[in-house]
C-alpha cells in the first residue's frame, strides 16, 4: 500500500510527541527538519521515508498507544510542567513509559473527568469544536438558581467572547443557600462554565467534570486512573471522525 504524504503536524502530533497545534509552533520556529531542510507551515511529508528531525533529534513514532481516564484532583494544572511548581497532570503518569498529552483543559480549580493520551491525532480531533463532544459537569453555585437563569443557560449566554452554544441542565437541587445542578457543554472555552454562571450572578463553589461523552467518572477516586477498553477507544474515534 502506498504511503501518501500528510501535513507535518500531523505525522508529529500522531506520533505522540506533542499536539498538532504544538507542533505548528514548532515549525513556526524553525525547530523542525525534513530531510536536512528546515521546514515551513502547510509542508507535506512521509513518515516512514522523511527523516524528520526536532531540535536535530529524530522524530519517533509512537510505539504503544495509551489512552487513560483520570480523576483530575483539585488544585493540578492540566499542563505537563508548571514554571510555578504546582502539581501538574503528567505527575499522575509517571509511572508509565510513556509520554502522555491531556485530550482538552480543566482549569486548577476544577476536578474531575480528564483524558489522556499519546495518541495526538485523537486527541486533536477531541477537541475540536466542530466535533460537539458533549462535556457534562456537577456544578455547586451560591444562590438559588432561578428558571429564568436556567433557560438562559439553556438558551446561551453571551460572554466577552461571545454567544455561548445551548447548554443542558439537569438535576437541579436547592440545598440551603446553594444550587447543584448538572450541566452538558460540547464547547471548550477558557472558564466556560464559571463565566456562564458567574454572567447570571452567581459564584460557582464547586465544579466537577463528571462525563465526556460516553465516559463517566463512576467510582474512579480523585488522583485515580484507568486505561479505557477497546471498545471505548473505538467509540471515541467514532466520534472524531
Amino acid at each position: 500500500m502506498k504511503i501518501m504524504q500528510q501535513r507535518l503536524q500531523k505525522i508529529i502530533a500522531a506520533a505522540g510527541y506533542c499536539s498538532r497545534r504544538r507542533a505548528e509552533e514548532l515549525i513556526a520556529a524553525g525547530r523542525i527538519r525534513v530531510d536536512g531542510k528546515i521546514a515551513q507551515l502547510g509542508d507535506q511529508a512521509n513518515a516512514e521515508t522523511n527523516i524528520i528531525l526536532i531540535d536535530d533529534k529524530p522524530l519517533k513514532a509512537a510505539e504503544n498507544l495509551v489512552y487513560l481516564l483520570i480523576n483530575k484532583p483539585l488544585g493540578t494544572v492540566t499542563t505537563l510542567s508548571d514554571p510555578e511548581g504546582r502539581p501538574v497532570v503528567s505527575d499522575l503518569v509517571r509511572d508509565l513509559p510513556v509520554r502522555l498529552f491531556p485530550v482538552g483543559r480543566l482549569d486548577i480549580n476544577a476536578s474531575g473527568l480528564l483524558l489522556m493520551t499519546n495518541d495526538g491525532a485523537l486527541a486533536n480531533r477531541l477537541a475540536h469544536p466542530s466535533h460537539q463532544v458533549d462535556k457534562i459537569y456537577l456544578v455547586k453555585v451560591r444562590g438559588r438558581l432561578s428558571e429564568e437563569s436556567k433557560n438562559m443557560l439553556e438558551k446561551g449566554i453571551v460572554l466577552e467572547d461571545g454567544l455561548t452554544a445551548p447548554a443542558k441542565v439537569d438535576n437541579l437541587r436547592v440545598r440551603g443557600s446553594h444550587t447543584w445542578f448538572e450541566l452538558t457543554i460540547h464547547e471548550g472555552r477558557n472558564r466556560q462554565v464559571r463565566r456562564m454562571c458567574e454572567a447570571l450572578g452567581h459564584q460557582v463553589n464547586r465544579l466537577v467534570r463528571i462525563g465526556y461523552a460516553f465516559l463517566t467518572l463512576d467510582n474512579l477516586a480523585p488522583g485515580r486512573k484507568r486505561v479505557l477498553t477497546d471498545q471505548e477507544v473505538a467509540r471515541l474515534k467514532r466520534l472524531g471522525e
